[in-house]
């Protein structure tokens, strides 16, 4: 019995609609205040500082200081799991005729998932790197092949420097709106990153949604031949 209480008490933290919302706002792995958080959830100040309280207590987030200032993420990986698990089964046995909000449609097009790029731009990423058999998917790892690490060296991602980190080199991740594999690991983090420091990708503000910029458009058309996200369309496509 202990199990259900502990299920329960979690639950009914996770599903208060302001502070589900400030949980989303920080799976992107960034850590923000609690004037933004109070602002992603639309609550004041006040409100939000108490449901930080409770989502401390409870193990779901952890403080930071920085100087004066405290900011809040994650406390764990556990944390974004159990999220993106419960977002998936929303997802499973939803009514096709309901309508997504249009941040929904944001984070579906696009957005970051702790550190690496997901949503159907991420699953298009993954298709373009195996179609030009620049990785080998396996039953459990992912195997960059020797013009998949000519072709990301080129694109300036040192992956000598990506083998030393303590986690795993490259791995599929189950994209949980797309239900296809995005890349993740070490590989995927620094795929991410070097697109943003290219200004082909930029973070939507209180959100973990991404877009993609005007060179980023036609970076990922020439680069990886996807094609161009419109608003309200199919996602990110071969042209």
């Amino acid at each position: 019995m202990i199990a259900v209480h502990l299920i329960a008490e979690v639950a009914a933290l996770v599903g208060e609609p302001a502070r589900a919302t400030m949980l989303s706002a920080l799976l992107d792995g960034r850590a923000l205040s609690a004037s933004e958080l109070a602002y992603a959830a639309r609550v004041t100040p006040q409100t939000a500082s108490t449901h930080l309280a409770k989502l401390t207590e409870a193990g779901l987030v952890s403080p930071i200081r920085a100087g004066r200032h405290r900011y809040f993420r994650l406390a764990s990986p556990k944390v974004v799991e159990m999220l993106d698990g419960i977002m998936a089964v929303a997802l499973e046995n939803r009514p096709r005729y309901r309508p997504f909000s249009r941040q929904a449609r944001e984070l579906c097009a696009a957005r970051i998932c702790h550190d690496h790029f997901a949503g159907r731009l991420s699953v298009d990423l993954a298709d373009s790197l195996i179609r030009q058999e620049y990785i080998v998917v396996g039953d459990e790892a992912v195997e960059i092949t020797q013009a998949g690490a000519r072709f990301l060296t080129k694109f300036g991602i040192d992956l000598s420097a990506l083998s030393s980190k303590r986690r795993r080199f490259c791995r599929l991740c189950i994209d949980w709106t797309e239900r296809r594999p995005h890349i993740a690991g070490a590989v995927g983090a620094a795929l991410t990153k070097r697109c943003f420091d290219l200004g082909w990708t930029e973070r939507m503000k209180h959100s973990g949604a991404v877009t993609v910029t005007a060179s980023g458009k036609r970076g990922f058309r020439e680069t990886f031949g996807i094609g161009v996200l419109e608003e309200g369309g199919n996602g990110m496509r071969d042209q």
